[in-house]
């Protein structure tokens, strides 16, 4: 009996991605291009190269994170960066600060939409 239950563990924890990364694709490097319907002029990238890891650039910073909400919902981890200084900080801590609030996502070709219930988005271009 415990190497059946064993077995459909192993079983459903093989099951299919059911986050971002599983939808989006996971060799595509998304650029930011607007929040809030606001051009963002900085650069700005967010990935899903594997299942419930987010990783990225913002303008002054490498990042990653974990994103473990099933799709279309998202729900990022905490960011861990790097701590480089530059002019750009004040837009990336709008990024990263916009990032937390998003709770949705819509991957649609080579565009990628987080949004939230607020009315709050972001809108990436892949490169």
């Amino acid at each position: 009996m415990l190497r059946f239950i064993a077995l459909i563990i192993l079983i459903v924890s093989c099951g299919p991605d059911e986050t971002i990364s599983g939808y989006a694709d996971r060799k595509m490097i998304y650029a930011l291009a607007s929040i809030d319907n606001a051009p963002f002029t900085a650069r700005a990238t967010i990935a899903f190269a594997k299942e419930g890891a987010v990783n990225g650039t913002g303008p002054c910073n490498t990042f990653q994170a974990t994103q473990s909400a099933p799709y279309p919902w998202f729900a990022l981890g905490p960011i861990a960066s790097t701590r480089r200084a530059c002019p750009d900080l004040g837009q990336e801590t709008a990024y990263f600060a916009a990032l937390t609030d998003m709770r949705f996502a819509e991957v649609a070709g080579t565009v990628l939409i987080l949004s939230n219930n607020t009315g709050r988005e972001m809108v990436f271009q892949a490169e």
